[in-house]
């Protein structure tokens, strides 16, 4: 029987985790624990750990270490509460091996506590850029601060390799997130509507907009030029709250005040993947700079409005339209992707992350790799040999 543990520390990265749990869960062989965290515990992001226990994965630890602030010395200090939190809990309960994905500073936490503990780490997404956030750097220290390697396209493959991983290391898994569309059923109109307050159509924008962590100053600016193309553009809007980043509740004050007062918006502290999929699955466009604009919005053929420099880097596909964080040229690109001819120009788009079998390739590897000496010590290559 081997430990796996898993981390998770935010709806989003639960949504992508969401195909290899339940592979994971169906095996004989694995003692399935979550480590949730961050904000999975907080009211105001929709306290989603409800979602985890409904899920009925058994979670061994909850580690509370979010500070209310969103201030650089805020986000600095939780980290550091993380990292104990992280200790305490991995001490407690002592996984063969912890998984964690992404680029979160919450994740680095738990990255940084497993280290000292020798506990071999197994890190999904890896590779990839995003150069509009401080989650670039981030998403880089993980890598090297890990065993295993599942990333979503040779491109990133050939990235991680070059920072001196091992080839036998790195794994092109695909995007996990894709897995759960393979036999996903939308939910009905009325259910989005009695559950949530939402009816969105074709004239409907999804808007998911996170700041910019290289420039918190710009937040409220940027955060404001979106709202103002969205209300040009005459269309209703679905707001979602951001991540808790820098500067994330000046975003998320821009468009609480707008939901507020005008009856086309709703505002949403968490939807849950199944339903933002039905969403994303029904509106004309996504608006923001959201990583699901980029990995999974492609498999809906839906037309997306990437705003500012957070996914600079990012492999995108054909359904991508790249804007700066200005409302002029939002308003075009918001034109532009809801015309009917830009969306049938999508017909036949494929999803550059993945076929949708990336949890298989996971959890074959997690559950049969030895963990011995040689998983753990790493031997870095020159030039990514």
């Amino acid at each position: 029987m081997r430990t796996i543990g898993v981390v998770t520390v935010a709806r989003s990265d639960y949504g992508i985790y969401r195909p290899v749990l339940r592979a994971l869960a169906a095996r004989e062989d694995v003692q399935l624990q979550l480590y949730v965290g961050g904000m999975h515990l907080l009211e105001r992001f929709g306290w989603t750990v409800e979602e985890i226990e409904r899920d009925g994965y058994p979670i061994a630890e909850r580690v509370d270490f979010l500070l209310p602030d969103d201030s650089p010395q805020a986000v600095a200090e939780s980290i550091g509460r993380g990292v104990i939190g992280f200790a305490e809990a991995f001490a407690r309960s002592g996984p063969d091996m912890l998984v964690v994905l992404g680029d979160r500073f919450e994740m680095l936490a738990a990255v940084a506590a497993a280290v000292p503990l020798g506990v071999p780490i197994a890190h999904i997404h890896g590779g990839e850029l995003t150069e509009g956030a401080i989650d670039d750097s981030i998403r880089h220290a993980i890598t090297k601060l890990s065993h295993l390697h599942f990333v979503s396209t040779e491109q990133y493959a050939a990235r991680v390799r070059r920072l001196g991983e091992e080839n036998w290391r790195v794994v092109v898994s695909g995007a996990p997130a894709l897995d759960a569309l393979a036999d996903f059923r939308p939910l009905r109109a009325e259910e989005l509507r009695e559950r949530f307050g939402v009816s969105p159509d074709e004239r409907t924008l999804l808007v998911t907009f996170h700041p910019e962590t290289l420039e918190p100053d710009r937040t409220e600016a940027h955060a404001a030029e979106v709202l103002a193309a969205v209300r040009g553009s005459g269309l209703g809007a679905v707001f979602t709250y951001p991540n808790a980043d820098l500067g994330h509740l000046h975003v998320a004050a821009v468009f609480e005040e707008a939901a507020a007062s005008d009856e086309r918006y709703r505002m949403i502290r968490s939807f849950g993947s199944e339903a933002y999929f039905s969403v994303l699955s029904r509106v004309g466009a996504m608006v923001g700079n959201s990583s699901s604009g980029i990995i999974e919005a492609p498999s809906f053929r839906l037309p997306v409005v990437n705003v500012g420099s957070r996914q600079h880097g990012r492999t995108r596909a054909a359904n991508v339209i790249d804007v700066e964080p200005e409302r002029t040229a939002i308003a075009s690109a918001i034109d532009r992707a809801i015309d009917p001819g830009f969306r049938r120009s999508l017909d036949g788009l494929v999803n550059p992350y993945g076929d949708g079998h990336a949890a298989a390739r996971i959890v074959e590897v997690l559950t049969t790799v030895p963990i011995d000496e040689r998983l753990l010590r790493k031997r870095f290559e020159d030039g990514g040999g």
